[in-house]
């Protein structure tokens, strides 16, 4: 993979095709997303079920944290994950960023903390395993999302973007992505942005079957997990 961080990533003059893929490109692809994400409901249901009832009896309610998040075409919408934080977390970040310089350094480099205060225990173990991640099925159900595509991105994360804005909101933001097989947290916002344009200007259906099948030996692993 080469992933091309001084400048923005182009396709050959000599093949314009659309930033984002084809239609049909994008209707196979969405096709795909149905079938994986209804498949997930079908066979995992139960699953689901027991890991929100965990998150109740652990954390108390409510088992579904919601947050808006920039889409394609740059529209926002409501992004599901199970809670795995504190319910006060946002004043619990606050206070530690502003109390610890590493921190505030980390935060700023990945937007992710390695030992971030706000989670439970029981998110801790959801997060490692990317188990949180599963309401996001229906976001896909709902075409919100794509199994594969760049992470949702939150509003104070948009300026990082940079040049690579176009080329996120190309595309519906996924489950999984480049950046999940490139070494998740361990990489840098602004490398993760490169990758997220990179697999835009590069889009297959072929890449996003590696990309999932990558996925799960990434996550089975636990590997770059926070």
């Amino acid at each position: 993979m080469s992933t091309h961080l001084s400048r923005t990533p182009h396709r050959s003059a000599a093949r314009p095709v659309p930033v984002g893929g084809s239609r049909l490109l994008q209707a196979a692809k969405r096709a795909m997303d149905i079938l994986l994400a209804g498949a997930f409901f079908l066979f995992l249901g139960w699953a689901y079920a027991l890991i929100a009832l965990g998150v109740l009896l652990t954390s108390g309610g409510p088992a579904i944290y919601v947050q808006p998040r920039y889409g394609r075409d740059g529209r926002i919408f409501r992004f599901y994950k199970f809670r795995t934080m504190a319910p006060d977390a946002d004043a619990l970040l606050a206070r530690h960023l502003r109390e610890n310089d590493a921190a505030r350094r980390e935060w700023e480099k990945f937007q992710k903390l390695e030992h971030d205060p706000r989670i439970t225990r029981f998110g801790a173990f959801l997060r490692r395993y990317s188990i949180d991640e599963f309401p996001q099925f229906w976001n896909v159900l709902k075409g919100d999302m794509s199994m594969v595509g760049p992470r949702p991105c939150m509003f104070a994360q948009k300026e990082l973007y940079g040049p690579y804005w176009a080329y996120y909101c190309a595309v519906r933001p996924g489950i999984t992505g480049l950046w999940q097989i490139s070494g998740r947290n361990e990489v840098s916002y602004r490398r993760r942005a490169a990758m997220d344009a990179e697999y835009v200007a590069t889009l297959s259906l072929l890449r996003d079957v590696v990309i999932l099948l990558k996925t799960f030996r990434v996550v089975l692993g636990a590997r770059g997990s926070r």
